[in-house]
């Protein structure tokens, strides 16, 4: 295997998390009697570059397609999220009617409308049929295809530059990290600026986020290396953030090299911390699997204690990373009866591998569990909010990641 951004040829295993089914390949209940596919799950090491990687073992044209699960439009708290970004991003580049924004990965809309809600031109480039269709439905035109540097030159052509690119996460998604990033400078302006959003490979080691390795995931991203992709296909990055969202992010705020804005202290303070953290290291990129096997081995003794010791437990939240981590633990449906999902699209189908049905929160009402566990633990604390009433019968929440917490409602 070679890395998919500098072609070094990888020797060092990041995490080995056995074999799993696509993350979001949900399965509809005739599906149940059928044969799935299950693919490696390996994370491995460039120590070039930096670039933590897992090897296509399947196709991404698979992974999202007309079938694909996940809508953006389902969690609050991204949707204040993508809100908050819109309204700064207007502000800081000064962007109004006679501005155009581009977003690829666009989803069903959830972003855009705020640009569209304050009269500023925007498209998205979304590859999925399901979420285009959504984003259509609120008015946001969307062009069906996968963004590269030929969707690039063919969008300028067509409809001109673009002030600002919006690619929030989704670079950690394409197999061809080159031929996504080399189809920023294609289409930007020569004042246009890119933003990317991806969650940061210092806080998946930090905080043992191993659950958030799948393989629509196929890159796992410092500042450090997403610094030098960029300057390989023509951009520098001028800023950067540090988010909370997805359990610790970044956002880049890059524009062709040569392009107008200065480079903030930012930049430069980052990239110092992640040398001090070691992460070009070899050790920093050899020391993972024990973090994994901790966490699964703690998640799966509490659940077996459980049904020793007759307390129910359920699920809330049918996200990709609970998937990576109840199959790497070997949970079925004995030990998780059923998971809660807020989203329709979700409901009534069956988690990939565990096979455990995704149902509406009624359930959870009905049923009364003694434990709920959050799978997305990222959005631990809307959801606890949201299902604070599972303290009216004695129950309690519990999170995998970082480490197994069990905690009490909030009364509201």
């Amino acid at each position: 295997m070679k890395c998919r951004f500098c072609a070094e040829a990888l020797s060092v295993r990041f995490v080995d998390l056995g074999t799993a089914p696509p993350s979001n390949a949900f399965l509809k209940e005739p599906q149940l009697r059928e044969p799935e596919a299950w693919f490696p799950l390996e994370l491995f090491s460039c120590l070039s570059c930096g670039l933590v990687q897992v090897d296509e073992h399947q196709n991404h044209r698979r992974l999202f397609d007309a079938d694909y699960v996940y809508f953006s439009s389902f969690s609050s708290t991204w949707l204040a999220h993508a809100r908050d970004y819109a309204l700064r991003a207007i502000e800081r580049l000064g962007l109004g009617a006679s501005s155009r924004v581009l977003e690829v990965a666009s989803n069903d809309g959830y972003l855009l409308r705020h640009f569209r809600d304050r009269g500023i031109p925007c498209v998205g480039i979304e590859p999925t049929a399901s979420t285009a269709a959504a984003a259509r439905v609120q008015g946001i035109e969307t062009i069906e295809r996968f963004f590269g540097r030929e969707a690039a030159v063919q969008f300028r052509r067509d409809r001109g530059p673009v002030d600002l690119l919006v690619a929030n996460n989704v670079l950690a998604h394409v197999p061809d990290i080159n031929d996504f990033v080399g189809g920023f400078a294609p289409v930007l302006a020569s004042h246009g600026v890119a933003t990317v959003e991806f969650p940061h490979l210092m806080q998946l080691v930090a905080q043992s986020q191993f659950d958030t390795i799948y393989h629509e995931h196929f890159s796992y991203l410092s500042l450090t290396t997403v610094q030098r992709i960029f300057a390989a296909n023509g951009l520098a990055i001028w800023d950067v953030e540090q988010l909370s969202t997805h359990g610790g992010s970044l956002r880049v705020w890059a524009q062709r090299i040569g392009g107008p804005w200065a480079e903030t202290a930012a930049v430069a303070r980052l990239l110092e911390a992640e040398r001090a953290a070691g992460m070009q290291t070899a050790a920093y990129h050899s020391g993972f699997q024990e973090q994994a096997e901790r966490i699964r081995n703690d998640f799966l003794r509490f659940l077996l204690d459980c049904r020793r010791d007759g307390r129910s437990v359920c699920a809330y939240g049918a996200a990709a990373k609970g998937n990576t981590l109840l199959n790497f633990a070997g949970v079925r449906p004995d030990l998780l009866p059923f998971v809660v999902d807020a989203s329709p699209h979700k409901q009534g189908l069956y988690l990939p591998g565990s096979r455990i049905p995704v149902v509406p929160e009624e359930r959870l009402r009905q049923a009364k569990p003694d434990f709920v566990v959050i799978l997305p633990w990222n959005l631990r604390d809307e959801i606890s909010t949201q299902l604070s009433y599972i303290g009216a019968w004695g129950g309690r929440f519990v999170t995998a990641v970082p480490g197994l917490e069990l905690f009490d409602p909030v009364t509201p």
